[in-house]
């Protein structure tokens, strides 16, 4: 299994990146996976998307030492842990709320999350707002008609209803080609003349066409190609995480 990554501003941001993305390891055999997207017109998002990205790394890390202490995991299943998961992101978010004393304003990002059990070749993804899937080939545009759902409007909320009306949830078996993107996946657009003559879905080259697949730096370089050779780039920000067997 291989893991690709690509994070790039876009073409009409001037300052700051808002997207952020996080790759880790969940305990012993699972990999945790997300692609975070700040609300444009909120206030500083790339603090909030970064933000969630460094508490995700937290719960990996003391995930790792729990299970080294205690030497008994609990056997939850996939979606169980993505609802621990989950629910401890959100308390974070509320003590780093009270701490630095934010606007709800400062914590708005999108989130999709993926959690992958690579024992029983189980996986979870679940968006909250807007973004896009590949599963395997087939195709899944998390679209809310640019009034995106965000972490920071339900830090008030009680958990349990708050993750029961999450519906933007795939369950999965094994991975062949996966990826998870942010809807600037969507924004490239022809910012300088093509050298090749001929067109390029963007969305294939990225998810499903192979080029480079044997060097890490797969989607960056396939970014350098869009932009080299056929005059594309991202006008919004725009970050990917792409899985392969």
């Amino acid at each position: 299994m291989k893991i690709y990554s690509a994070i790039q501003i876009g073409d009409y941001h001037q300052n700051n990146c808002e997207d952020h993305l996080y790759i880790g390891e969940y305990g012993k055999n699972k990999i945790l996976c997300a692609v975070m997207d700040g609300c444009t017109t909120a206030l500083e998002s790339h603090f909030a998307s970064t933000l969630v990205g460094k508490i995700l790394k937290k719960i990996c890390i003391e995930k790792g030492y729990i299970e080294f202490v205690e030497q008994n995991d609990l056997q939850l299943n996939v979606e169980e842990n993505l609802k621990t998961i989950l629910r401890d992101l959100l308390n974070e978010l509320k003590i780093v709320k009270n701490q630095l004393m934010l606007d709800s304003k400062e914590l708005l990002t999108t989130l999709i999350i993926l959690l992958f059990d690579k024992n029983n070749e189980q996986g979870i993804i679940l968006a909250i707002g807007d973004g896009f899937v590949n599963l395997n080939g087939e195709i899944t545009e998390f679209e809310q008609d640019n009034k995106p759902d965000y972490l920071g409007f339900h830090l008030s909320e009680d958990f349990e209803t708050f993750y029961n009306s999450q519906k933007q949830k795939i369950e999965f078996n094994k991975i062949t080609d996966l990826s998870i993107s942010t809807d600037g996946i969507f924004a490239f657009e022809k910012l300088a003349p093509s050298k090749s003559k001929e067109e390029i879905n963007v969305i294939e080259f990225l998810t499903t066409e192979k080029t480079n697949s044997e060097k890490d730096e797969m989607l960056n370089l396939k970014l350098k190609i869009l932009e080299n050779e056929f005059g594309l780039k991202p006008t919004d920000d725009f970050s990917i995480i792409r899985i392969t067997e």
